[in-house]
């Protein structure tokens, strides 16, 4: 029995229903900025969603929750569930419009097993600090999808589609999404840091990266415009580029000024990755990423990476104090250290960690980025080749970008 006020159900629940609001409306209604693909924008991202909660639930469960012959359930791993489905969300962002809903259940059914077997590596075995998943979520959900894009290459998409436009309506429904998650990402990024200066930290410098970032998009939207007016695939996308260039750092005391300067480089990098970047990798690469997510998880997933390792460098305890060995569990002694007791009267409570010094922790880092990337492009190009089979209902190129294929569409579709 738990204390009534210990219970997940107020510690966890809250979080776990500002991440259901990001999973269901807000990557709803962003996807839904096609003309003619509202419908599968949208009620694809709800079944693939679900879909994906459930499996996920099962293969963490397995990896990490399993004791006793049984996997033990909570809104823990809800939570951890819904960061997988947003892996395979992001990665959808990839080969939106180019995919049937049985392929999108296949890639979700293969994606899932893949992130948790990266997740047991880069928790279980290298132990890094990544609490707003850059790494871990962004970064692998990112090159998943470009390798599995990078398989199923439409050549024929490469100079447009007819129905590859948006329209007033849908770039409406579409910002409302950015504006859901551009809300509610301080909760994604501090729903697993530890409580109390770790997840305060999280949710400040969530919000001032964000603000950054948004900031930098208006002006940099208008900038680049020949005609200095701004662009809604800019608001939609790039504003939210601060939310995952803090991602790896965003507990760590980076300050205020730091994550409002990541805010505006990871905007940056986002905006001028889709100037310039996507159409190369388009025509040269035959990498056709549909929503840019090379640009708004990839670059400012590495960006926030090489974030996270300085503050790592960086840390110390003539900064942190004690609660250096609680952000980073894993530089505190090994247990039998004379060092780990003296910390403990500090702070009761403190577990023994693995005694790593702060080079030995950022080369893990960079070994978790390196390992996830290698297992998520493998992973998205094996993924891309089994969706290529031709009893998955692929719809052929001229009904890409379509509701009418998979939907019963209303009389006033064609207006």
């Amino acid at each position: 029995m738990t204390k009534p006020m210990e219970n997940a159900v107020y510690q966890d629940y809250p979080f776990f229903a500002d991440i259901q609001v990001m999973i269901f409306i807000g990557f709803g209604c962003l996807l839904s900025f096609f003309q003619r693909y509202g419908f599968g924008g949208m009620v694809f991202n709800f079944l693939t969603a679900t879909f994906a909660i459930q499996w996920a639930i099962l293969i963490q469960g397995f990896f990490h929750f399993y004791y006793d012959g049984k996997i033990h359930l909570g809104v823990l791993n809800l939570i951890n569930a819904e960061f997988a489905c947003a892996v395979v969300l992001i990665s959808f962002g990839a080969v939106l419009g180019k995919t049937s809903p049985v392929q999108l259940l296949v890639m979700a059914l293969l994606e899932v097993p893949v992130f948790g077997i990266a997740e047991w590596i880069v928790v279980k075995f290298l132990k890094i600090n990544d609490a707003g998943g850059s790494i871990l979520i962004h970064v692998f959900a990112c090159y998943f999808g470009l390798g599995a894009t990078f398989i199923l290459y439409r050549p024929r998409l490469n100079d447009g589609h007819s129905k590859e436009c948006t329209s007033y309506q849908s770039d409406i429904l579409s910002v409302l999404g950015t504006l859901f998650l551009w809300v509610f990402w301080p909760s994604f990024n501090c729903a697993l840091t530890l409580r109390g200066d770790d997840q305060h930290r999280a949710i400040l410098h969530t919000f001032i990266g964000l603000s950054a970032s948004t900031l930098t998009a208006f002006a940099l939207s208008a900038m680049l415009n020949k005609n200095g007016k701004l662009s809604m695939a800019d608001v939609q996308n790039v504003t939210l580029a601060g939310g995952v260039t803090v991602g790896a750092s965003v507990d760590m005391m980076i300050t205020p000024a730091a994550a409002y300067a990541l805010g505006m480089l990871g905007c940056t990098a986002c905006m001028l990755g889709y100037k310039y970047l996507s159409p190369f990798l388009a025509r040269r690469l035959h990498v056709q990423d549909q929503c840019g997510i090379h640009n708004l998880h990839g670059l400012t997933g590495l960006i926030s990476t090489a974030a996270a390792i300085c503050a790592i460098l960086w840390a110390s305890e003539e900064i942190y104090g004690p609660s250096l060995y609680e952000t980073f569990s894993y530089r505190a002694p090994q247990k039998g250290d004379p060092r780990l007791a003296e910390l403990q009267e500090l702070i009761p409570g403190l577990e023994a960690g693995l005694g790593r010094t702060a080079k030995e922790q950022a080369l893990y880092q960079l070994a978790a980025l390196g390992s996830t990337i290698a297992l998520a492009a493998v992973g998205g190009m094996l993924t891309g080749l089994l969706l290529k089979l031709p009893y998955l209902a692929s719809p052929p190129d001229e009904s890409c970008f379509d509701d009418e294929l998979f939907f019963n569409v209303p009389a006033d579709y064609n207006q």
